[in-house]
């Protein structure tokens, strides 16, 4: 069939459009490279749950998206805190068959599907970062319950509210007046969203068997090497591809992104060295995604020079920040919070401090640093309330547990039948495991 565009829109850029096709594919690869991060962070009985968890989150995020997340993302908006789920359900209006040909709205030149494509690779990207704080003892089930809730209920009213124009931490929102909120790629919507719903999660489904007993050490360390590298590969159309065209801003994105995330890794690497002796290789992937989540919202607004020390700051927070699990008694399996909460909040406050334009440490005032303060803290009360509910819920409902020989004897085995190594039980049952 022939392609046609809605005649009012004006013209596709035809540039522009498969940047953004490019893009949409990066960002969709950081999920199964988050399987892989996450999977060679856990034990080997539970590798296979781990990467189910965030293959699951890509098929359910991935239908709900098109019958109404970009609606309640970006449609007619309620109060400025959602969009009207049914204004544009199943993408009504953004594409249609005319006199036997597709017709598709364009803005700006770039045809509204291909957006719906790269937003829709956010929602599953970030709703997967949540499941390495509650690894190795949460049924598979429940966990898809609660992606189905949380994405609903957290992620898109809090896409909504940074990112459409209506939006209430958006420039027309009741901030907006003391400076522009800044949040270039995700910081809020992303990152800290993930970060709070991953604590509490942590604490309502509580701790693993054994934890802070006995070591729970990674299985496969080249696993979460390789899940860093690809998460750093898939975050160039995370941040470059946020600027909306192939132009000089995706580029300051992109060396911003590399800047950032190197010194993100030196950081924690030098961190490790002075406190432990030595630096290891889960440091350093774990300081690259580190730095990266720091720079998604500030990689629009910086210079090169700025993202390394946000960079640096964030690899040395984030390496202090996953002991406090220990201190506090929380069970955040994979470190969501000391890795996505902290720098995350760190890169959305940073801005403030230095942004280019506004930015308090290149002749700004404290606007701009008050007004991502104060997005940074509403994305931390919304975000708790509603995983807070939701997982109170499916606690008193369905329940979150595995039973605990499931837990011991293998998750993987118990949950999907399957083992990843033929040594942990790849040819015995369930059954024949808990006797």
């Amino acid at each position: 069939m022939l392609l046609a565009q809605i005649a009012e829109t004006g013209p596709v850029d035809t540039g522009v459009t498969a940047w953004m096709l490019v893009s949409a594919s990066f960002v969709l690869l950081m999920t199964p490279g988050l399987a892989f991060f996450y999977g060679g962070m856990v034990r080997g009985k539970s590798v296979l749950n781990m990467l189910m968890m965030s293959f699951g989150a890509m098929g359910l995020v991935g239908i709900i998206y098109v019958l109404y997340g970009w609606s309640m993302s970006y449609g007619e908006s309620v109060g400025g805190i959602f969009g009207n789920p049914f204004d544009q359900w199943g993408l009504k209006g953004v594409f249609e068959m005319v006199d036997g040909e597709w017709a598709f709205l364009v803005d700006g030149g770039l045809p509204v599907i291909v957006d719906v494509g790269f937003q829709v690779t956010f929602a599953i990207i970030t709703v997967a970062l949540i499941s390495g704080a509650i690894a190795d003892r949460v049924r598979f089930g429940s966990w898809m319950v609660f992606v189905g809730f949380w994405v609903t209920l957290a992620y898109f009213p809090m896409a909504h509210m940074v990112w459409h124009p209506s939006g209430f931490l958006g420039e027309e929102g009741p901030f907006g007046s003391i400076a522009t909120p800044v949040d270039f790629a995700g910081g809020t919507v992303v990152h800290i969203n993930a970060g709070v719903a991953a604590l509490v999660l942590a604490l309502i489904v509580g701790k693993r068997k054994g934890f802070g007993k006995e070591p729970m050490r990674p299985h496969n360390l080249p696993y979460v090497m390789l899940g860093a590298a690809l998460l750093w590969f898939g975050w160039f159309g995370f941040n470059a591809g946020s600027a909306y065209g192939a132009d000089g801003s995706a580029g300051l994105a992109w060396v911003n992104t590399t800047t950032a995330t190197a010194a993100a890794m030196i950081g924690w690497l030098l961190t490790e060295k002075i406190r432990d002796g030595h630096p290891t290789s889960l440091g350093a992937a774990s300081g690259v995604v580190a730095g990266l989540v720091a720079i998604t919202p500030a990689a629009g607004s910086l210079s090169p020079v700025g993202s390394i020390l946000l960079g640096v700051v964030a690899g040395v927070l984030s390496a202090l920040a996953v002991g406090l699990k220990y201190k506090f008694g929380y069970d955040d399996s994979l470190d969501v919070v000391g890795v996505h909460l902290v720098s995350g909040l760190w890169g959305t406050v940073a801005i403030g401090l230095l942004a280019l334009d506004g930015g308090l440490f290149y002749g700004g005032n404290f606007s701009l640093l008050a007004v991502q303060i104060i997005i940074a803290l509403v994305a931390i009360v919304f975000s708790g309330i509603v995983t807070l509910v939701i997982a109170l819920a499916i606690k008193k409902t369905i329940g979150w547990r595995v039973e605990e020989a499931a837990e011991v004897g293998g998750i993987d085995l118990a949950e999907h039948g399957e083992s990843a190594y033929e040594g942990l039980g790849a040819t015995r049952t369930y059954t024949e495991v808990t006797k």
